[in-house]
Parts: C-alpha cells; sequence; structure tokens
C-alpha cells in the first residue's frame, strides 16, 4: 500500500500526500565503505525521524560495492529497526544508488542526505513539508542562500561558489547550491525525470535540478546549517573534471533537443497563473508587451494628428493638441488593456493623472523642439525625427508613472480607508 493523494482540483495545487499507514518518506544514504560513521549516522538520523517526523518513513541504506565492513553494519542495523532497509549495488556512484533505490521505492517523497550528517537535522522538516503539501516538487538543502551558516575552509568554498557561477552561465540555474547533499524529491517527478537522468556520480544532482528546472517545476530552498567534514573522501579535482564533462554533455543534449524538454514540460510543467480577478493587473511581461501596442497605436495617431494640424498651425500648437487627444485615449486604452481595470469607478481620477503623466511628456516633447529651434531651423523631417525620439523617452517614462502611480495595486486596508 502507498500513501495516498488527496486531490488539489479545488484549490489549483498539486495534490498534497495524505500518510495512510505504510512509508511517506524513504530517506536514502548512499554510501561506499563508511563502516565506521555508518553506524552514529543512521542512529542519529533514526531517533531524529522518530522524534520529529509525524509519519511512517524509512531509512534505506545504499550500499555501493564498499569493500570494507560496510554492507555488514548496514545489515546488522536493518535487523535492529524494522524502517531500516539496505540495498547492495555492485558498481560505485552515488547517482547510481539513487537513481536504483528511487525507481523502485513506494514512498511518495524520496530524500537523500551524506553519511557524515555535515547539514544539520532541524532542515529535514522545512525540506520535505513543501513536498507533502503539494506546494513543490523538488526541495534542495543551501549552503548558499541567505540564512544559511556554513562552516568550510576557503578552498571548498571557493570551488562551490565558482561551480554555480559556471552552472548560472552555461545552463541557465536559477538554484543557488547543486552539489549539498540534503535534497527531497516528489516520487511522481523522479518517476518521469529518472529516466532522462544518465549521470551515475556526483553530476547526477546538477542533472537533476537543470532537468527540473526547464520541465517548469518548482525547486524549494531550504538554508542550512553545514559544517564542513574534514575527512571527506570526496577526490574534489576527479569530482570538478567530472561536473565540467557532465555540464558539456548537458548543454549539448539540451540544445540538440536529446532531452525532451517540451514533453517533460507538458508532463510536469507548472502552467502560468491566469489572471481572472477584476482589477488584477496581468504580468509585468503582459503588460509591457499590451503597453507597447497600445504605444504604437498612439504614436500612430499622433504623428498623423501632428501632421494635419501642422499645415494649419505652429509646430508647438500642432503637438499640444496631437498630444492631448492620444493621451486620453492612450490613458483609456491602458486602464482597460494594460492593467486590466474595468467599470467606471476611478476612470475620472486616472484621467486626471494620464493628463499629469501628459504634461511631462508634453514638457518633454515640446522642452524638445524649443531647444532643436534655438539651434538651426529645422525642416519638417528634422522636427518628425526629435518627436519619434522624446516620444520615446516620454513612453518609458509614462510607462513607469502609470504602472508605479495611476494604476498602481493598493493594499486593501487602503483602498477602504
Amino acid at each position: 500500500m502507498t500513501a495516498a493523494i488527496l486531490s488539489g482540483a479545488e484549490t489549483g495545487r498539486r495534490p498534497a500526500i495524505a500518510p495512510t499507514g505504510s512509508a511517506v518518506l524513504d530517506v536514502v544514504i548512499p554510501v561506499y565503505n563508511e563502516e565506521t560513521d555508518l553506524e552514529p549516522c543512521i542512529r542519529r538520523l533514526h531517533a531524529h525521524l522518530v522524534e520529529q517526523f509525524p509519519y511512517p518513513f524509512r531509512i534505506t541504506v545504499a550500499d555501493n560495492a564498499s569493500t570494507d565492513g560496510t554492507l555488514r553494519v548496514a545489515e546488522r542495523l536493518s535487523r535492529e529497526f524494522e524502517d531500516v532497509e539496505v540495498r547492495h549495488l555492485e558498481e560505485k556512484g552515488r547517482g547510481r544508488a539513487l537513481r536504483a533505490v528511487w525507481s523502485t521505492s513506494d514512498a511518495p517523497v524520496l530524500a537523500y542526505m551524506d553519511v557524515d550528517l555535515s547539514t544539520d537535522l532541524a532542515a529535514l522538516g522545512p525540506l520535505v513539508a513543501p513536498l507533502l503539501s503539494g506546494h513543490s516538487d523538488l526541495a534542495i538543502g543551501s549552503r548558499l542562500a541567505r540564512g544559511a551558516r556554513v562552516v568550510r575552509g576557503p578552498k571548498r568554498e571557493f570551488i562551490s561558489r565558482c561551480y554555480n557561477l559556471i552552472l548560472r552561465g552555461t545552463l541557465a540555474a536559477r538554484f543557488s547550491d547543486a552539489q549539498c547533499g540534503f535534497k527531497a524529491i516528489r516520487a511522481d517527478v523522479a518517476e518521469r525525470l529518472l529516466p532522462h537522468i544518465h549521470d551515475t556520480g556526483w553530476f547526477f544532482d546538477t542533472e537533476l535540478l537543470v532537468l527540473a528546472q526547464k520541465a517548469g517545476l518548482r525547486i524549494h530552498e531550504v538554508p542550512v546549517d553545514w559544517v564542513d567534514d574534514p575527512d571527506s573522501s570526496v577526490n574534489i579535482v576527479a569530482t570538478a573534471t567530472a561536473d565540467l564533462k557532465g555540464i558539456a554533455r548537458l548543454t549539448k543534449a539540451t540544445i540538440t533537443g536529446r532531452i525532451p524538454i517540451g514533453d517533460l514540460r507538458e508532463q510536469l510543467g507548472r502552467a502560468p497563473i491566469q489572471v481572472q480577478a477584476p482589477g488584477v493587473a496581468p504580468s509585468l511581461v503582459r503588460q509591457l508587451v499590451r503597453f507597447a501596442a497600445v504605444g504604437v497605436a498612439s504614436t500612430i495617431a499622433y504623428l498623423v494628428l501632428f501632421l494635419l494640424l501642422r499645415t494649419f498651425t505652429g509646430a508647438q500648437v500642432a503637438n499640444f493638441a496631437a498630444l492631448l487627444v492620444t493621451a486620453v485615449g492612450n490613458t483609456a486604452l491602458n486602464r482597460r488593456l494594460t492593467f486590466g481595470i474595468r467599470g467606471r469607478e476611478g476612470a475620472g481620477l486616472h484621467q486626471f493623472q494620464g493628463l499629469v503623466v501628459f504634461g511631462l511628456g508634453l514638457a518633454l516633447t515640446s522642452g524638445a523642439l524649443a531647444l532643436l529651434h534655438t539651434m538651426t531651423a529645422p525642416g519638417l523631417p528634422l522636427e518628425i525625427t526629435v518627436l519619434v525620439l522624446a516620444n520615446l523617452a516620454a513612453t518609458v517614462l509614462r510607462f513607469l508613472l502609470l504602472r508605479g502611480w495611476v494604476f498602481r495595486r493598493r493594499p486593501a486596508t487602503e483602498m477602504e480607508s
């Protein structure tokens, strides 16, 4: 029996996980020749879960072809604790161990941590909580996030930060720490992503996170307390070299389309938030697109009016009249289309504020015309060129004022007062 999935249709979120008696969380401890550290790790982790985790759990020791007494220690612990299991693999590789356990586990939330327990276990609850609730798809401990407290040497600190900078530059990674050995994932997400992850070693984490990000999944970061283990057996140079090769391979795979990012996004990705509530403005990108469309239409109307009026009046009068007419229409269109405001309530105030914005635009364009005429006797083509450039500057100013002042969303308490 596996944990049940609560329907999230009514809330619009992914389903939350409801414990039903079987293991809700499976924590994997990958080990290779760790006969000394394994027992204190399992005892400490088991005691923490018994005291702090409210649902059934399982601890799985994944032995990566150890050649010392690690397997014997793991089997003895599994006999002592009924919720400790052992998986023995004939080949090394942290990624290989995680794939083997995660792909066969019946727990709806899967996690892993390093055997040295460098990460404070107090972060385990915050790590898995957003996965249990359905809020997030993956969760990672981060030593580089704000609020993290880390004790480690300058060499490892430098290497870690450089590696994450490389990930941001090559793979556009938005997560802050790829290699912290403290992660969790929803089982339904792992089922989709694991077939596309090829690394069997330390780059497994990075590959998992990059694919999750590109698929549109939500990655939750938990700032952790982390103390470096000076006796760690990790070969930093070999690991860094393998990671750089992995970055090159993954970059090529995403560019060539070998990894079906589009299919993964369609299957797993979180859909953009659809704005439905009256008075709720669309996103900034959508606002910019709609504002630009309104701006193009307003500029064309302005130029037509200016050219028609310029044949009967001077440049300043033509500019004022054309700007005034188009400003009223521009404010009305932006109010409805760009910022999603319906109804007549507040329309008068918005038009008044729009006229103030118009005044600033008029000052900018008229000042440009006045400056032009003091410098030379321009012809009509030069006048139009200067006005177009001045209007571009006025357009940027108009958007900032419309968004930040005229159509700014006010808090409910402010609106009620």
